[in-house]
């Protein structure tokens, strides 16, 4: 009895062949320079920043190549499977705008011709390869109870090995078919493992297209290729995948560059081309004493995509961030490009940057400053309803009973500012920025020795108060009151002689300011005062401090 002997009896059902697979799957017709690559996600119900990292490079590798991108679930894990997590993943990337070639929808269609595009829905072809390599001695069945190399499994490899420190060859490896037949007709569960042909004491070199070239111990290793129910771990699903795929390049993190050793040697083993890998680097962040850390799910809520939506990050503000932290000279560009999409940014891979970022929530905030900074009156409105409808209704609710209310409200210092205000970096934050418009204010940026100054100008303002048609009607009429109050309407002689005076116009300004918004600033006050009406307006420089 053969190796093909031993195949047949482990895979009684497997009729196929590999050249069968491959016909499904033919060759793709690619031009010069297009990139395949792919996403490719466990369905873990949560969708690591880290994990977002490289759907946006492997998205922006496609795209710059006029290349393809799709989107594959690996979802057998079944341990690690939660159930909807797909939504989860598929909802992040649609709300970034991530959008694929190929991938399965939700309902179970695949589009495209590469699929299925879900990794369990793919277990016979797994298993053809399977037994291809057993049937070429290149991998054996392992009947171990426990066959990711536990304790039982080590303690047999102790004895049987006790001279040999490197190898971690497996028991099974050389049972005979009389043997596996037995362990067979005994009911038991096997996994499958490749025989490897290294000893540990190799270095493999290999090209990645970030870091160039790398060096790693080999796979001394007889690692597990298809767990005992059937299902693959990454290295050989991947391998097999990737291959039938056409993928051309594999973006990954480069905690996998440990691991590109024994991947190759499995590559070899099927007699399949080698796939192009980008290790990317991994994203951290610092601690309190400055020190370095991976970004953490325990630790760090901004880990989770689906926090800077809930906070009302606009998606370019985070595409544009990622994009600083891909490529450093993305800032520059932006710089020199203020009016045009991030999507005009091209890069390949030796543009990638090979040191680890530091995820910097300050610099978020900047970049999203200054995009929201942009945006019309409406359009910030309509994203600002757009947010509230989905995660504060009551405030939705608000916004759509005054839309021209709320659109001039978002207008202020911006329709046709040279040098529009930059306060706001999210959705969230718009309630409490512009909390005066809801109710009246509960506290007050006022110094104890200014208030009594402060009531005795308010309560003469606030019987002279009438709305005015224009911002400069209104600051002439402050600047007359002002002057009858004893205030300096002109800077330069109250420069000359402040005693003289109870202050100046910007100081009675002030305490206009702080009686309405209950701040020292704020957008343009008479606009404020105008959308909060007479009336209201009246009541509130009535208060007393």
């Amino acid at each position: 009895m053969n190796n093909q002997d031993i195949a047949n009896l482990l895979f009684p059902d497997i009729t196929q062949t590999p050249e069968d697979i491959f016909a499904r799957y033919p060759k793709r017709n690619l031009k010069e320079g297009q990139v395949v690559t792919r996403f490719a996600p466990s369905p873990t119900g949560f969708m690591h920043i880290g994990n977002f990292f490289q759907a946006f490079i492997s998205y922006n590798l496609a795209k710059n190549s006029n290349g393809i991108l799709f989107l594959r679930i690996e979802d057998t894990d079944e341990k690690r499977e939660i159930k909807e997590a797909k939504k989860v993943i598929y909802d992040v990337l649609n709300r970034f705008g991530i959008t694929f070639d190929e991938y399965q929808t939700l309902d179970g269609k695949d589009i495209g011709n590469y699929g299925p595009y879900v990794q369990s829905q793919r277990k016979d072809i797994y298993k053809v390869f399977a037994k291809k390599l057993v049937a070429e001695g290149k991998a054996f069945p392992c009947f171990c109870k426990k066959t990711e190399g536990k304790e039982d499994v080590l303690k047999l490899r102790e004895t049987k090995f006790i001279n040999d420190d490197e190898k971690e060859y497996d028991p099974c490896r050389d049972l005979s078919y009389e043997e596996v037949k037995k362990h067979i007709d005994n009911g038991e569960k096997f996994a499958i493992r490749l025989k490897t042909k290294h000893d540990g004491k190799e270095r493999i070199k290999f090209y990645d297209l970030i870091k160039g070239e790398l060096e790693a111990k080999a796979n001394a290793k007889d690692f597990v290729i298809l767990k005992n129910d059937g299902t693959p771990p990454y290295a050989f699903a991947h391998a097999i995948d990737d291959t039938l795929m056409g993928t051309t390049i594999v973006v990954r993190g480069e905690e996998y560059i440990s691991s590109a050793p024994a991947h190759l040697e499995l590559f070899e083993a099927l007699g399949f081309k080698p796939i192009k890998y980008c290790h990317n680097p991994l994203i951290y962040k610092l601690n309190e004493e400055g020190n370095r850390r991976k970004i953490s799910k325990r630790y760090d809520p901004e880990s989770n995509m689906l926090y800077f939506p809930e906070k009302g990050y606009p998606n370019d503000s985070v595409l544009e961030y990622l994009l600083n932290m891909i490529n450093s000279g993305f800032e520059m560009w932006r710089k020199n490009n203020p009016d045009k999409s991030w999507k005009e940014f091209k890069f390949g891979t030796g543009d990638i940057t090979t040191v680890a970022p530091i995820f910097d929530l300050v610099k978020l905030n900047d970049i999203s400053k200054n995009i929201i900074a942009t945006m019309s009156g409406e359009e910030l409105y309509n994203n600002w309803l757009d947010w509230a409808s989905e995660y504060d209704k009551d405030l939705a609710e608000i916004l759509k009973s005054d839309k021209e209310k709320y659109i001039k409200l978002c207008q202020m210092d911006r329709d046709g500012s040279s040098k529009p205000r930059k306060d706001i970096f999210n959705y969230s934050m718009m309630k409490d920025y512009f909390n005066y418009m809801f109710e009246r204010p509960q506290t007050f940026e006022i110094l104890d020795e200014d208030k009594e100054k402060a009531n005795e100008f308010l309560e003469y303002y606030s019987k002279k108060y009438k709305t005015a048609s224009s911002n400069e009607e209104w600051f002439e009429n402050v600047k007359t009151i002002a002057g009858e109050m004893g205030y300096a309407t002109d800077n330069k002689l109250y420069k000359q002689n402040p005693e003289a005076y109870k202050g100046n116009v910007a100081k009675a300004c002030e305490f206009i300011r702080v009686a309405v918004t209950g701040k020292k600033n704020s957008p343009t006050l008479f606009t404020i005062m105008s959308l909060l009406g007479e009336d209201e307006t009246k009541n509130r420089l009535s208060h007393k401090f």
